[in-house]
């Protein structure tokens, strides 16, 4: 690498100033995900089955459609940083990572509207 200084070593390697804000969002996202999660099982527990019938009932209040999906973003939101990480750390190739982040994000947001959108056909009394 040469004889340099170490700022000199890694002088226009990128700027350190996002990786904290990456960090505590991947954070926010972990707790919102068990938070939900502990939100999803007891609601499960405390129905009397689960058939469809009774889980399309369920899911048609108000207050579980919105906080079902509210964990699908958070689930959807924090699988892709966690993906983008990994991506950013391990593929080395400019062209692989390009590609590696534009199915992530086709990924991601797909899997996400698809559920975002089965939970609201639910919600509002569309057959699924």
């Amino acid at each position: 690498m040469g004889n340099g200084t170490s700022i000199g070593k890694v002088r226009g390697l990128g700027s350190s100033h996002h990786g904290a804000h990456h960090w505590l969002l991947q954070r926010f996202t972990a707790v919102g995900n068990v938070v939900l999660m502990g939100w999803l099982v007891a609601s499960f527990v405390l129905l009397p089955d689960l058939s469809y019938a009774t889980v399309v009932d369920w899911i048609a209040s108000p207050v579980s459609a919105t906080a079902m999906v509210l964990l699908v973003i958070s689930t959807f939101w924090h699988a892709r940083m966690g993906l983008q990480v990994l991506i950013e750390d391990y593929v080395q190739d400019s062209g692989t990572k390009f590609g590696l982040f534009a199915l992530l994000n086709i990924a991601a947001f797909g899997g996400g509207a698809l559920a975002i959108f089965s939970v609201a056909s639910l919600a509002l009394g569309g057959a699924a």
